[in-house]
Parts: structure tokens; C-alpha cells; sequence
């Protein structure tokens, strides 16, 4: 199993090099983790980026997980309606800090 750490910051000027980054990985037969427990900073573009890549494996019958999510993460997937497409379990949305999600619209 190999594990990708995908950084603290996941800005929309980092949604390219995520890509490029993941663009490794596509392919991994082995299943592969996802390591989100850093991200305090994540813009739409980069989870557009995550869920093309998790739908690339999912369709390819490869495995791909989240080991560590911040809570930050957690909060922009939920608020942007894509945890189920990201295999993120299933959490109670009142607790969502807006504040802390960048162009979450």
C-alpha cells in the first residue's frame, strides 16, 4: 500500500501540481492512501482534482483511501457535496467551519 501525503496547502494555484503529483499515482496497482491530515487550505479546483482522480482509480477497479483528513478538508468536501464521491464517511454537516473554506461556492 503506498501512501501520498497531499500537503497543508491545496489552493487554487496548487491545483495543477496536485495533478501532476497524482498523475504518478493513477496507474498504482497497489491500493493507495491519501494522506489529507495537513490540509488547513483547500480550493474547489483542488478537489475537482481529487474526485477526477478517485473516479480515475475507482474506474480502473484500483483502491484509493483517505488515511488522515483534517478537519478543514473534511469541512470543504462536505460543504461542496463530494465526501461520498471522495469515500469520506458520513458526518453530521452542523458542525461545518465556513470560515476556514476558501471559495467554497
Amino acid at each position: 500500500m503506498s501512501a501520498v501525503p497531499l500537503g497543508d496547502d491545496l489552493g487554487i494555484e496548487a491545483a495543477t501540481d496536485l495533478k501532476q503529483h497524482l498523475a504518478l499515482h493513477v496507474a498504482d496497482a497497489a491500493p493507495l492512501v491519501l494522506d489529507a491530515g495537513t490540509v488547513q487550505r483547500i480550493h474547489t479546483a483542488s478537489l475537482q482534482v481529487l474526485c477526477s482522480f478517485v473516479r480515475q482509480r475507482q474506474q480502473a477497479g484500483l483502491a484509493t483511501d483517505f488515511g488522515a483528513v483534517s478537519q478543514s478538508f473534511r469541512d470543504a468536501a462536505r460543504l461542496l457535496g463530494v465526501g461520498r464521491q471522495l469515500g469520506l464517511p458520513a458526518a453530521d454537516d452542523t458542525n461545518i467551519n465556513t470560515q476556514q473554506v476558501e471559495n467554497a461556492a
